[in-house]
């Protein structure tokens, strides 16, 4: 691959000749930088705006060079960059060490030996520096787009790399693809089998953090903060029942449970009592089991959504769980990866003490000075002679009815609330979304002096499954209530269903307009962009389950299906030394064998061999 370039006494912006008519220096060298800016450009949303900027300014330069034929600049002006920008490195991230300094630096001295390529050694730098930045991109992220945009980049850095191996005439970059391609696929089945039998390790650095949620469930509500979560579309979970699934009304997620109000934001419980005057589980369960597999993407907090109720822990490798007395599931640790484990709910359950215990007073709280009128509206309530002694119950069903016969509106955009959010909620505006309806419910319920609480998580799932997932989105977030009631322990209670029973009863969640292009599609054709939605998500899906998550487990399930009754790791590990030599030998006969074919002086007669050596 000739890179060099002449040097001259001046050089001036180049006019572009047509590029059948460039050099094959100038041809290769533009194909290379074409290369190095596709393997850069996915980077470039989270690299400081001045690296992004250099690296473009960079390979332009580079590339009006390659055009005009113009000199290289000198070692000391790269040098001078280079300190610049591992100057402007430091100010960004108050280091050079770690994952973001480091590809940042890796960017820019890629963009920089570009300006150094004198000679076939500078170019094999240039191959191994974009060889790395092809594996940083994984660090960040590992969907199947940045694995099709990074195999592109593979393919054209093997392309270049072919081209540097071609010094005499002008190959075509169609014969240097082509061969580069061929090249690749004879590697392919030994790049499979390393798949399929290496043993599964933990990872030597980082694994990519970044996909932790931006959104979802969290440990503190206020007016609003769910409606926020409902705007996002994204898969919070999949699930695949052995069975029939159940009905929309009956999928409950539960999360956080939150009972700490302070008049602005609910927060989970810090328990004034001791351990042994807490309400405990107590946990009664009938009916069916269900049983069902569910993979939970990056969450924020360690609190795993399960089905209500899941009295069993399932198994997570590298987590453990406990249960709290609310029926959380709590890991050790924020999961921060994309989890998949198979568990056990019961939909009919109980739970929670039937006779009062002293911790309950916690559930009764309410901080002075905030929403005077709804305390008001529930001690009127509590003086109606109808209401002076009904229980928890009856009290719970006059509260649904004044939310159904309010006038109040289920709406995703209520709006800001300010300091007396209840009361404004209560009398006033009337709109809401279901985070208003359940705080509402529970100060109502509290001021009645029933103990409640609120619970949220997430609530219904797409109408459709998609490859025989049941789809739960972030969008279905959702918040409802607890109350107690003697005899029975805790009551779920859900206040949307009492003025939007659809989004209970059928999953019709509220979202938000769709954008330019998505509108326009669903202006043409209803139905195309959920087909597309539907067809991404599954092959997404198949991408996560047997790559992404192909784990130990599967390994041996794999050596199972080979025929291997009770595989272990000495299996494992004697079938891929097997493999590996019993591949390189086959290698190595066929290079004995294609070397005696193609060699000229193997095919010429003795006599004639002996005549050309004279």
């Amino acid at each position: 691959m000739a890179l060099s370039l002449p040097s001259g006494p001046g050089w001036r912006l180049p006019r572009w000749p047509g590029w059948s008519r460039l050099p094959r220096e100038g041809r290769d060298t533009l194909f290379l930088l074409g290369v190095i800016a596709w393997t850069v450009l996915p980077h470039a949303s989270h690299l400081p705006a001045w690296c992004t900027a250099l690296t473009a300014l960079v390979l332009l330069w580079r590339a009006a060079l390659a055009v005009g034929n113009g000199p290289l600049p000198g070692r000391s002006l790269l040098v001078a960059v280079l300190a610049v920008a591992a100057g402007l490195t430091f100010m960004s991230y108050r280091t050079l060490l770690g994952k973001e300094p480091g590809v940042t630096m890796a960017v820019v001295l890629m963009a920089l030996k570009t300006l150094e390529l004198r000679a076939r050694r500078d170019a094999f730098v240039v191959f191994f520096l974009g060889f790395f930045l092809v594996l940083t991109h994984f660090l960040y992220s590992q969907s199947i787009g940045v694995a099709a945009a990074m195999l592109v980049s593979v393919w054209g850095l093997l392309t270049a790399l072919v081209l540097s191996h071609m010094p005499v005439g002008q190959p075509s970059l169609k014969q240097a693809a082509l061969l580069a391609g061929r090249t690749a696929l004879l590697g392919a089945p030994i790049m499979l089998l390393l798949f399929l039998l290496f043993p599964r390790i933990g990872p030597l650095w980082g694994v990519p953090k970044d996909g932790l949620a931006a959104t979802g469930l969290s440990d503190r509500m206020r007016m609003g903060s769910v409606a926020e979560i409902a705007q996002d579309d994204r898969i919070a979970l999949r699930l695949r029942f052995d069975g029939p699934a159940p009905a929309p009304e009956s999928l409950y997620f539960r999360g956080p449970v939150l009972a700490r109000f302070d008049g602005i934001e609910w927060r989970v419980l810090v328990p004034r009592f001791p351990q042994r005057l807490q309400p405990q589980a107590e946990l009664r369960t009938s009916g069916r089991t269900l049983a069902y597999e569910m993979t939970v993407e990056p969450l924020r907090l360690p609190t795993l959504p399960l089905l209500e109720t899941s009295p069993a822990a399932p198994s997570i490798e590298g987590y453990r769980l406990r249960q709290t007395p609310d029926l959380q599931w709590l890991t050790d640790r924020p999961m921060i990866d994309r989890l998949r484990l198979r568990a056990e709910a019961n939909l009919r359950f109980e739970h929670g003490p039937k006779e009062p215990v002293l911790g309950l007073q916690d559930y009764l709280e309410l901080p002075p000075g905030f929403n005077p009128r709804t305390l008001e509206w529930a001690a009127a309530l509590r003086r109606d002679p109808a209401f002076a002694n009904a229980g928890p119950s009856e009290l719970a069903q006059r509260v649904m009815q004044h939310i159904r016969q309010g006038g109040y509106t289920y709406t995703l955009a209520p709006g800001e609330y300010g300091r007396h959010a209840v009361d404004e909620f209560w009398f006033d505006r009337k709109e809401g979304f279901c985070e208003h309806f359940a705080a509402a419910f529970v100060v109502v319920m509290r001021a009645l002096d029933v103990p409640a609480r609120i619970v949220t998580g997430y609530q219904g799932a797409d109408p459709v499954p998609v490859d025989g997932y049941v789809i739960v989105r972030q969008s279905a977030a959702h918040a409802w209530a607890e109350y107690w009631q003697a005899g029975r322990g805790w009551v779920r209670a859900d206040p949307t269903a009492a003025v939007a029973p659809d989004r209970i009863s059928r999953s019709l969640r509220l979202a938000p307009p769709p954008g330019l292009v998505a509108g326009a599609i669903d202006a043409m054709n209803p139905e195309l962009l959920q087909r597309l939605r539907e067809g991404w998500e599954a092959l997404n899906n198949r991408w996560n389950q047997w790559v992404l998550n192909y784990s130990r487990g599967q390994q041996l399930e794999v050596l199972k299906d080979l025929g291997f009754d009770a595989p272990d790791w000495q299996t494992l590990a004697k079938l891929l030394v097997t493999a590996l030599s019993s591949l390189a030998l086959l290698g190595a006969a066929w290079a004995w064998w294609d070397r005696h074919r193609i060699d000229p002086w193997t095919r010429q007669p003795e006599a004639l061999l002996r005549t050309l050596r004279r």
